[in-house]
Order: structure tokens, then sequence, then C-alpha cells
């Protein structure tokens, strides 16, 4: 992602949306403000798709990044790859594989062991 805020989140963000894990959205909410991140960018990130807050490289690693996240559901698909592969580099395609991968194996956890996670 080209936010320097966001930049290790792609998965951190719209993965953990897509989960539900309280504590990691908590998380890298405050992470991503710290860093300077838009508000804004941070409340849209859900839709990301129908906003324009989101440059093409953003918005090429949100997309993988959601791909990966449902990848037991459906597999990446060569639309979604090639999108990325378009805006991306190798090394920022594999990257946000890892992440994504990470993120979405501390979510499992994170979501099976009933973390509280209060106010």
């Amino acid at each position: 992602m080209t936010s320097s805020a966001l930049a290790g989140t792609p998965s951190g963000g719209q993965g953990k949306a897509v989960h539900g894990c309280a504590f990691c959205l908590r998380m890298h909410t405050r992470d991503a403000l710290k860093k300077g991140e838009n508000p804004d960018r941070i409340a849209v990130l859900p839709g990301w798709e129908a906003t324009g807050y989101f440059s093409e490289a953003d918005r090429a690693a949100l997309r993988l990044a959601e791909a990966i996240t449902c990848v037991p559901d459906v597999h990446v698909s060569d639309e979604d790859y090639d999108a990325a592969a378009a805006a991306l580099t190798a090394d920022q395609i594999s990257a946000i594989a890892w992440l994504a991968t990470v993120m979405n194996a501390f979510n499992r956890v994170a979501i099976t062991s009933r973390y509280p996670v209060g106010t």
C-alpha cells in the first residue's frame, strides 16, 4: 500500500474486518492513527471499493488481501492476482500474501480464545 500508516495492514485492516476480530481492529486502528493515517480512510475501509480514498496500489493490495483472506471460500482469482500484479511489485505481492496469512492465523486464535475487548 502506498500509505506509510497502512503499509503493514492490508489484511491487518481489511482482513480483520472480514473476520470480525475486535482486538485486532482496535489495535490496527490505533496503530494507523498514531502513524498519521487519515481517520476517514480508516472509517471507510470496509467499503473501500466504493470510495475515492485509496490509490490504485492501495486498491490492488486491499483486493488481494481480501481474496487471500477468503481463500477457504473461493480461491484467489486470476482477475484479483492480475490486478495486483499490474499495480504492485512481486515483493509487494509476496509481502501482502505473507501478511494476510499471518494476520488470518492471529485472527483465528484471537476469535477462538474469546479474548475480551473492553472500552
